[in-house]
């Protein structure tokens, strides 16, 4: 068995290092995470081919804290 890692553009695999095997080989593609683009290198996840986001979509994704409202320790001074 061998790995490589590879780019796939949503046409072609692009291998991100070279392939040392001869002949033809049975592969399994396994779709690990985004890779960040020139346009937002904080983006999360990649639109497919154009496919618009939908309502719900990310849903789970993020955990907001069950004491976010709540004040700050450190601000304290500050409020009235």
């Amino acid at each position: 068995m061998y790995s490589v890692k590879a780019i796939y553009d949503g046409v072609n695999f692009k291998p991100t290092q070279p392939i040392d095997v001869e002949g033809q080989y049975e592969v399994v593609i396994t779709f690990l995470e985004p890779v960040p683009t020139k346009k937002n290198p904080r983006l999360l996840l990649e639109p497919v081919l154009g496919k618009p986001v939908s309502i719900g979509e990310f849903d789970g994704l993020i955990k907001i804290p069950d004491d976010f409202d709540e004040p700050l320790e450190e601000m304290k001074e500050y409020m009235f």
